[in-house]
């Protein structure tokens, strides 16, 4: 029996809040409005960066970004991507230290800026909203938990699979999927940047989204991939064959 690997996603509860901002009520999100600025930032403009003093925290209206962190040599590795409602460069804020990672936008974003005394001053405001902030944090340590152990678990065209069906998920909350059924990855992202997340080079990538096709399970365009069939890329993810 092949053993059911996990990937952030997997744990996907109906009708849980799935962002920061979705989990506020009216009255939290008018506070937190008061004391924030909005701000646009095109595609490529990085958010917050590595190494950064904290002075500051991002709540993503619209569009998306990835979060990645420098290496030694000089590599970026993509370690998550964010979307409409998440909350961004907050652990540095909250934690009184520099920031741990660059946070970069993939497409145009639209954002609330919230000075780092006036957030702090915001949750002392309204305890309830700390636990959010908590189970916020202790969800990404899961999904990075999760991370290494499909990396250990899983190879080349598994891999992917399980990644572009955390994506089409995390897609699908924010955009219904098409009426057949298929549903196109909301963050655009390039092989180079999969492989990145996937810990695999661009090539492995382009050879196991080639396979995909072949099955079946996925569309693919420039910087753009359509799941087929997200029952079958999950069973193929899994070990087991596509029904």
């Amino acid at each position: 029996m092949t053993e059911r690997i996990s990937l952030p996603g997997d744990h996907h509860v109906p009708g849980r809040p799935e962002g920061f901002w979705d989990a506020l009520d009216d009255t939290q999100r008018a506070a937190l409005r008061h004391v924030s600025r909005p701000r646009t930032y095109p595609a490529k403009k990085p958010l917050c960066y590595q190494g950064d003093e904290s002075d500051h925290i991002i709540i993503i209206e619209d569009g998306w970004a990835k979060v990645t962190s420098a290496t030694e040599d000089g590599h970026d590795v993509v370690l998550a991507v964010r979307g409409p409602g998440d909350l961004v460069c907050e652990s540095a804020v909250l934690g009184s230290r520099l920031r741990s990672a660059t946070v970069t936008a993939l497409s145009p974003v639209r954002a609330l800026v919230v000075p780092a005394a006036r957030f702090t001053g915001f949750l002392d405001a309204h305890s309830v909203v700390w636990r959010l902030v908590s189970g916020t944090f202790v969800r990404r340590l899961d999904d990075a938990d999760q991370r290494l152990q499909a990396h250990v678990a899983a190879k080349g065209a598994q891999r992917l699979a399980l990644l572009l069906s955390n994506l089409a998920e995390l897609s699908a909350r924010h955009a219904p999927p098409a009426p057949d059924g298929s549903i196109e990855i909301a963050p655009p992202l390039s092989q180079e940047e999969l492989g990145s997340w996937m810990d695999a080079s661009r090539e492995t990538v382009a050879r196991a989204l080639n396979s995909l096709r072949t099955l079946g399970l996925v569309r693919t365009g420039w910087r753009r991939i359509t799941v087929v069939d997200l029952p079958g890329l999950r069973a193929y993810a899994h070990g087991h064959p596509p029904p």
